[in-house]
């Protein structure tokens, strides 16, 4: 008994540290975000002080970081929402059904997430510029979609294949047509699926930074990655100002990952009912 409370202990306090060394980098953030340049820059540094609010007042002061966010949460709640839409279909036909060249498309959804995203920026740009797509919105979206689409596929394939057929067959022993099948049956007992990949979706999506950085100069579309970028310079790097966009950055991801986090339970509550 001793020696299990012992590898008990060791086990928890090993788990606390690994979620210390995680956490810390974004209590960092968070704490920086609420000095002054002063005690940003002290050596040694700062640990007890007066928080402060002027950060986040300059950079909400400024419409270009919040013209920012707004645009980074279009393109990522679009490209969420295309991605599931399109992906929930496809990974519901890999799992039940058989046709030729099954193996070769599920190869080349798997192998889009291969592809290192600098090789393809130039491509991306001359395209875009030929198409007219240069300087918008829907360029992100269509962009990301070729990122996220193979995630949401792979993980909601191997999601719906981990319900058994059976309940397909009795389904359609009651006339159910394959619309409702996938509708009634598959969605929601593959619910947890959907929301781990909604969730890297989105992830993949507001934290891009390469093709919106290429693909978009115009100022009043820029995303919130790009415009945090915009603080350096060759004279001065507010890091408050930087640190306080970064803690906007990804405080709607978090918030997002909670909330999609408790539909994951229900989802799997359902199918262990069901």
């Amino acid at each position: 008994m001793a020696a299990t409370r012992i590898g008990s202990l060791l086990h928890a306090l090993g788990l606390l540290i690994v979620l210390a060394f995680a956490l810390f980098p974004f209590y960092w953030m968070v704490t920086s975000s609420l000095k002054d340049q002063t005690e940003l820059l002290a050596s040694p540094p700062v640990w007890f002080f007066h928080p402060t609010l002027s950060n986040y007042m300059d950079i909400f002061a400024d419409t270009k970081v919040t013209t920012a966010v707004l645009n980074s949460l279009i393109v990522a709640v679009s490209t969420t929402l295309l991605s599931v839409i399109l992906g929930t279909p496809a990974a519901y036909a890999l799992a039940r059904f058989e046709f030729r060249g099954k193996a070769d498309l599920w190869f080349w959804f798997i192998s889009n997430r291969m592809i290192s995203p600098i090789v393809l920026a130039l491509p991306v740009y001359l395209l875009s510029r030929q198409v007219g797509l240069l300087n918008t919105r829907l360029v992100l979206v269509l962009i990301y979609l070729t990122f996220n689409l193979p995630i949401v596929v792979w993980i909601c394939t191997d999601q719906f294949r981990s319900i058994p057929p059976d309940l397909e067959q009795s389904a359609r022993l009651e006339g159910a047509s394959q619309f409702d099948i996938f509708w009634r049956i598959y969605l929601p007992l593959g619910l947890p699926g959907v929301a781990v990949s909604a969730i890297f979706a989105f992830i993949f999506s507001w934290n891009e930074l390469l093709y919106a950085l290429v693909l978009i100069t115009s100022q009043g579309l820029k995303t919130a990655p790009v415009v945090a970028t915009n603080f350096m310079s060759g004279y001065e790097l507010p890091w408050g100002k930087i640190m306080a966009t970064g803690t906007v950055i990804v405080l709607p991801v978090t918030v997002f990952a909670m909330l999609v986090s408790r539909h994951m339970i229900r989802g799997l509550t359902m199918g262990a009912t069901k």
